[in-house]
């Protein structure tokens, strides 16, 4: 299959209206898809194998619990209020979020209990987290989406991010297209108003060769022209990193860059990177699974300078004296 490759002046040069804005979950397929794509990069290479195998589940977890479940929608008021004001939709930073999320959370540990045996560290962390009052979860839940890292749990946020996870993608999935307001802030999710966890080139009718950003939390993708960072919206300084051999010469590195399905785009006007992959290279691409089973990139863009625009929602900076083996 041949790929037309198009250059950043001429996608900036498109009509707009001729490329797909916004897409948005597909509340059969997201969870599924995702669950399907962590197996398939546990392999024994993978230095966190143990780790994706467990959030394939959670990913199963959330599908069952997603099949039977709707979250309250925005009302009218809010719809308007949004666009009148270029903000995000539905805004997880709000601070006003449908309680029921932390019943959701309570079934994602149910499920997860049922699926098999558990270690002794993971049953004691579901434990903990069922030992949480609803105060003290709504505050994990704000530290979470403001990235407040001292005030995060990262033991526990996975499973608390994955219950936040279900509410959104259950109200993206049910949201009219056109209802999503254009934000000032191209790099913010326009429905939820989180940031990106990496973004796909994706293929196939309309989508043809364009690049989307899928967000961490609702699973909305959103498009964004290539070679632009994503975190500060400069065209200057976007480089592409992959993994190769050490010991490879420069133009042996620059062809495995080339023809590689997941790359690290780094921007040195900001610092940072997020991940970008190919589906032309890697059909079942998942952005939120193979940001999280690529740790090892992780640690090359972090030994050449850069760090992540965002983290992971299932994978949060340990904090001091904290190390828990969950696998």
């Amino acid at each position: 299959m041949v790929q037309r490759v198009l250059e950043p002046e001429q996608i900036s040069s498109l009509d707009p209206s001729a490329i797909p804005r916004i897409r948005t979950p597909e509340r059969a397929a997201v969870f599924p898809a995702r669950a399907a794509r962590l197996r398939a990069l546990a392999d024994a290479a993978n230095p966190i194998a143990g780790y994706l195998r467990l959030m394939a589940a959670l990913a199963d977890a959330q599908q069952r619990v997603l099949t039977g479940f709707e979250a309250t929608p925005p009302s009218a008021e809010l719809i308007a209020s949004a666009q009148q004001h270029s903000m995000p939709l539905i805004p997880a930073l709000s601070g006003v979020r449908d309680p029921a999320w932390r019943d959701v959370l309570l079934k994602l540990l149910d499920t997860i209990e049922a699926a098999g045996p558990l270690t002794p560290p993971l049953a004691q962390l579901i434990a903990n987290l069922r030992a949480l009052d609803a105060q003290t979860l709504d505050a994990q839940a704000d530290a979470i989406f403001a990235e407040r890292f001292a005030e995060v749990d990262p033991a526990g946020a996975p499973f608390i991010a994955a219950a936040l996870q279900v509410v959104w993608t259950d109200l993206a999935s049910r949201i009219d297209k056109s209802q999503v307001p254009y934000l000032d802030t191209p790099g913010l999710c326009p429905v939820c108003g989180s940031h990106p966890v990496a973004s796909v080139v994706r293929i196939g009718g309309a989508y043809e060769g364009y690049r989307f950003l899928q967000c961490g939390l609702c699973a909305t993708e959103w498009h964004m022209v290539r070679s632009k960072c994503s975190n500060c919206d400069s065209t200057k300084g976007i480089a592409y990193h992959a993994l190769g051999a050490a010991d490879a010469d420069q133009q042996t590195k620059d062809q495995q860059a080339r023809d590689a399905w997941l790359k690290a785009e780094s921007c040195d006007e900001c610092g940072t990177y997020r991940k970008i992959g190919y589906q032309n290279k890697a059909y079942d691409f998942e952005p939120f699974a193979d940001d999280l089973a690529s740790l090892t990139l992780d640690l090359l863009m972090g030994e050449e300078g850069y760090r992540r625009a965002s983290p992971h929602p299932w994978l949060w900076p340990e904090q001091a004296g904290e190390n828990q083996d969950l696998e």
